[in-house]
């Protein structure tokens, strides 16, 4: 065997302990097969790939900012009424009292911020759960949402949202410069000791705080991070729907964790990437439109074929539940191996000292 086929067959092997395998196949199966019911010639196109990426850009950001926070062993349930609030906030503002929309959205954006800060400081310095303060904040968010905007109401600016759907040069979705902008600055962010601490801590708080790092500086840096994504996940969201709408984001929390455990992230912290987010929230998107056009060309092979979408929903969760089991076992596999592997190289070391 040469030499190149040796390099790629190390690089499969460590690509299939990799956190990010699974949601990788789950993606790649289901990208295949939104190609077969849809044909190449339809989904293959520049207005497809735009429109799936503007829908389902705020879901992507969204699950990054729960990954940020998944990797410490944390849930955040209430990033969904959080969405709601940068919709409020970013609506309210300008409609009510005449603020510049550009202020308005930066000031959606510092909202959530503060209040990932407030959840953060419950969680890193009170030690109250994560998922007990985030189903707290649910309803103090919700109660703020309904209070400022009792129904739904309110418009963006047109150059808003038509600048949200443009293609750059007629090719680049917008929405896909972002999600690549933000995937480089994790890239950029993995590189740092902030990031290294991050998985130290999700590994093992105790053994973290016993190498001198501080697991609640950590966490709420973690909790801020998040805030950012959700914010920018809000401006995407307001922008898409051109309206106001106190309930705009509340699926957007449990889907957001659905999407991290599909794409590889451990519920208990410690392993996982950001890629794991994408291929998740990919995962997400892709079957819901398979399922679709499945039923689609069924309404047109089966003649008198008619069901509600209820029927497709079931369809779609039904192979999401697959998927989460199948994610859930394999992620199981691969940390056992990924520890094995570390008693070895640490009884190797020890025998090497002796």
């Amino acid at each position: 065997m040469d030499r190149p086929t040796q390099k790629m067959i190390q690089r499969f092997e460590a690509f299939r302990h990799a956190p990010a395998f699974t949601g990788f196949i789950l993606f790649t199966l289901v990208f295949i097969l939104n190609i077969a019911l849809q044909g190449p010639n339809h989904f293959f196109t520049a207005s497809n790939f735009g429109l799936l990426l503007e829908k389902n850009t705020p879901l992507m950001l969204v699950t990054m900012a729960q990954a940020m926070l998944m990797l410490l062993g944390m849930i955040d349930i209430s990033i969904g009424v959080q969405l709601s609030l940068v919709n409020v906030v970013a609506i309210m503002l300008p409609q009510e009292l005449g603020v510049p929309w550009p202020l308005a959205w930066l000031a959606g954006v510092l909202t959530v911020m503060a209040v990932a800060a407030v959840n953060g400081f419950f969680v890193a310095y009170m030690r109250i759960p994560s998922l007990l303060s985030s189903f707290a904040m649910i309803y103090i968010v919700k109660g703020i949402n309904v209070i400022i905007m009792s129904k739904p109401q309110g418009t963006v600016p047109e150059i808003v949202w038509r600048t949200y759907a443009k293609e750059i040069g007629g090719l680049i979705p917008l929405t896909l410069v972002i999600i690549t902008v933000l995937f480089l600055l994790w890239t950029y962010m993995k590189r740092t000791s902030y990031m290294k601490h991050v998985y130290a801590v999700g590994g093992s708080e105790r053994n973290a705080y016993a190498s001198g790092i501080d697991p609640a500086k950590v966490k709420m840096k973690a909790f801020l991070i998040a805030g950012f994504l959700t914010g920018i996940a809000g401006l995407c969201l307001t922008a898409m729907s051109a309206s106001g709408n106190p309930l705009m984001g509340e699926a957007y929390g449990l889907k957001s964790i659905v999407a991290c455990i599909l794409g590889g992230i451990a519920l208990s912290g410690g392993w996982g990437t950001m890629s794991c987010a994408l291929f998740g929230s990919g995962f997400l998107v892709l079957i819901q439109s398979s399922v679709y056009y499945l039923f689609k060309l069924l309404y047109v092979w089966i003649p008198g074929f008619q069901v509600t979408t209820y029927w497709q929903n079931l369809v779609s969760d039904g192979i999401i539940l697959l998927g989460l089991v199948a994610t859930v076992f394999t992620a199981q596999t691969q940390r056992a191996a990924f520890k094995e592997g570390l008693k070895k190289q640490l009884k190797g070391g020890e025998q090497l000292g002796e």
